[in-house]
């Protein structure tokens, strides 16, 4: 063990589209309130992709921002994961178009699926082949374009999503730094409580499902709920006992950003104080693989971390999946 290399994150960018749906907006939509919204999920806001944006837009974005605070090139780069649910199109994938917008001919590119605990399952992933030698940095992009797959008449989903991207290079870093533990789960069984049915193998894309709306989110909001409280606060007792550390070593907590009342959930599961927790649903709303990201980075613009602080992500997505990671800043 003690021959393998200790990665961390060297350089981060975001980027979340222009335009920006206000819960008023949306009061003119559909059948809600900025109070309802507000009260319920923590959502003021969220931003919108432009018609001619794609994933792999925001993607490419963030991605030059992540460069460049690494002070890297795109020809630097051995790996590009994408972890999205909105990919451009069902293949080539999302990290070979990225690829080639950046111009990083000499790397691997794959899309991971893991819903809105993509981003830590790509950081895994990406991760272990640094340790072991096989790459030297990675670029991993959580990026999402919720809106187009959202049902601007269904008021229960049309206001909890939005879009964005957010990217972090990995590399090696000096021992004692960096990523100390992954936990990584599923729970396949609920499956059926968070999909998008239609556009793959089981029900192509035909009249019918259009007609149906089986090409938007569907969501079973009080199941997804009960396990997110669950799965959040078990997940992050594993991750931390797996770093041997205790939740009075956190320094920031970063959680998936999908509604404030999971977060103040797990924020008293762990005793946490508001100023050790990064929240910034009520700008973005849930972003899928994007949400970590997002205040990952947003929290490191903001100089919420400080080198040596020992942050921990977690999150919660469709399959069911789960992730959380401890990462030594």
């Amino acid at each position: 063990m003690n021959n393998l290399r200790s990665v961390g994150v060297i350089g981060t960018g975001k980027y979340v589209p222009e335009k920006i749906l206000t819960n008023k907006d949306l009061e003119a939509i559909v059948e809600t309130s900025d109070e309802w919204i507000v009260s319920r999920t923590g959502i003021q806001e969220r931003h919108i992709a432009a018609p001619e944006q794609a994933t792999s837009d925001l993607a490419y974005e963030a991605a030059i921002k992540a460069l460049a605070s690494a002070g890297m090139t795109a020809q630097d780069l051995d790996l590009i994961i994408v972890a999205t649910v909105t990919p451009d199109m069902a293949f080539p994938s999302t990290a070979c178009i990225l690829q080639d917008k950046l111009g990083a001919k000499g790397a691997a590119a794959f899309d991971l699926s893991a819903a809105c605990s993509g981003f830590v399952y790509g950081l895994a992933t990406a991760t272990s082949f640094i340790k072991t030698g096989i790459y030297n940095n990675a670029l991993i992009i959580g990026a999402d374009c919720l809106s187009r797959i959202t049902d601007y008449t269904d008021r229960n989903t049309c206001v909890l999503f939005g879009d964005g991207a957010g990217a972090v290079v990995i590399g090696e870093v000096p021992e004692g730094r960096g990523f100390q533990s992954f936990d990584l789960g599923a729970e396949g069984a609920g499956g059926g409580l968070l999909k998008l049915e239609a556009g793959g193998s089981r029900l192509p894309a035909s009249a019918d499902t259009v007609e149906n709306k089986q090409h938007y989110i569907y969501m079973n909001g009080r199941e997804v709920f009960k396990f997110a409280v669950r799965v959040m606060g078990t997940a992050t007792v594993d991750v931390l006992e797996k770093a041997g550390l205790s939740k009075d070593d956190i320094d920031l907590f970063v959680p998936h950003q999908a509604n404030i009342r999971i977060i103040q959930s797990a924020m008293q599961r762990l005793d946490l104080p508001e100023e050790k927790v990064i929240i910034n649903v009520h700008k973005y709303a849930n972003t899928s693989a994007a949400s970590i990201p997002l205040a990952l980075v947003e929290a490191a613009e903001e100089g919420r971390m400080k080198e040596g602080d020992r942050v921990l992500m977690v999150g919660f997505g469709g399959g069911l999946t789960w992730g959380a990671s401890v990462l030594v800043w």
